[in-house]
């Protein structure tokens, strides 16, 4: 089922927390949802749901108007971050909700409901605990109990708000590559809600970078990752340290900066804000260097450097048995030398308009 989202708008009590929303969802794709907390993203799912009414904005599934429709009229699939399971029902019960509670003359008979429980508990990898209930299962099993009661219903648009929020790391890597599975095998259309760029970017077709209930950025791991669309991509993508640079002739100059490896861009001449990730910067030993070294800490594989020029502190990372990392202690100063990074015309307090990603020239791959 394909989604067509457009101007899409939504207000708290004044506040504005979808400004015109425009996006079209493929039927078959799985698209996340990525952003801060406060960024729209779960707000944009509710109304998705029939949960929540926009302020004004489209909403049409497979061409149907869906703003007309009621939640229990959109065989929608949701599943949240902390299960909603029913506590005194089994899993078997829990699955087969959905389906008990259509409508009689829409409502499978009992054999029918309790082979698609079954089909689901074998499918989920749960089949042995039909019986149970939802206190006897660890996070993970309940969190396969969850999608399946929402795949009961065989739902045309399957929604996910931060479903593996509440769950260690290890059980969330191994339920993500489960899902991608579960959702190629259904072909259903999926949309999933998450603050973890990890998360999003190994389960999704395409990523949707929300900020301050506006669309950022649309696109898959690489595109966002080497190319951020503006300073709020570029900053929730990694990038915690922001030099003011000047541009001249498309290159970029700044005191105690090598920018060899930033190749030059079609720029205008002037001021600009070079934004780069800590590991994509290398330390250039030099006595008479622009920046200080403050603290030297490392985890056994890489080492974090504190630098001050006295105007402004950050950090960066480089393995700690780097050719570059010998030697280089507190009070050393160096000067930097970029790997790759993202520069925006204007100053650091400026809101530019467009965003032009410098890479490594080809002798240093990323």
């Amino acid at each position: 089922m394909s989604i067509v989202i457009e101007h899409m708008t939504k207000s708290f009590d004044g506040t504005s927390v979808l400004r015109g929303i425009d996006l079209t969802i493929e039927s078959g794709e799985l698209v996340a949802l990525l952003g801060p907390s406060g960024s729209g993203k779960t707000t944009l799912l509710k109304i998705i749901a029939g949960l929540d009414w926009p302020d004004a904005g489209g909403l049409r599934v497979h061409g149907a108007d869906w703003l007309h429709l009621a939640a229990q009229d959109r065989r929608i699939g949701f599943v949240f971050q902390h299960y909603a399971l029913f506590p005194h029902m089994t899993v078997r019960d829990n699955i087969a909700f959905g389906l008990t509670v259509r409508p009689r003359a829409e409502r499978p008979g009992k054999a029918v409901i309790a082979a698609k429980v079954n089909q689901l508990l074998e499918f989920l990898q749960i089949g042995h605990l039909g019986d149970r209930y939802p206190t006897q299962l660890s996070g993970g099993q309940r969190q396969r109990v969850a999608l399946g009661r929402a795949l009961a219903i065989e739902p045309t648009v399957l929604l996910l708000d931060e479903p593996f929020g509440a769950l260690d790391a290890a059980v969330r890597r191994d339920l993500r590559a489960w899902l991608r599975e579960v959702h190629d095998e259904t072909g259903s259309t999926t949309i999933f809600v998450t603050h973890d760029q990890e998360e999003a970017f190994e389960l999704a077709d395409r990523v949707v970078v929300m900020g301050e209930g506006r669309i950022e950025q649309i696109g898959n791991a690489d595109q966002i990752h080497d190319h951020p669309a503006s300073p709020f991509v570029a900053r929730f993508m990694g990038a915690t340290i922001e030099l003011p640079v000047m541009l001249n002739a498309g290159r970029t100059e700044a005191q105690g900066l090598d920018a060899s490896r930033l190749q030059r861009r079609a720029l205008p001449d002037g001021p600009g804000t070079l934004f780069l990730r800590p590991a994509d910067v290398t330390p250039l030993a030099d006595p008479s260097g622009r920046w200080q070294i403050v603290r030297r800490t490392s985890n056994g594989a890489l080492l974090r450097l504190e630098l001050t020029d006295g105007a402004q502190h950050f950090g960066i990372d480089l393995p700690r048995r780097a050719p570059e990392a010998q030697g280089l202690s507190p009070g050393a100063r160096v000067n930097l030398r970029p790997e790759a990074g993202t520069i925006f015309p204007g100053p650091r307090t400026s809101q530019p308009q467009a965003a032009t990603t410098e890479f490594p020239r080809k002798e240093k791959s990323l």
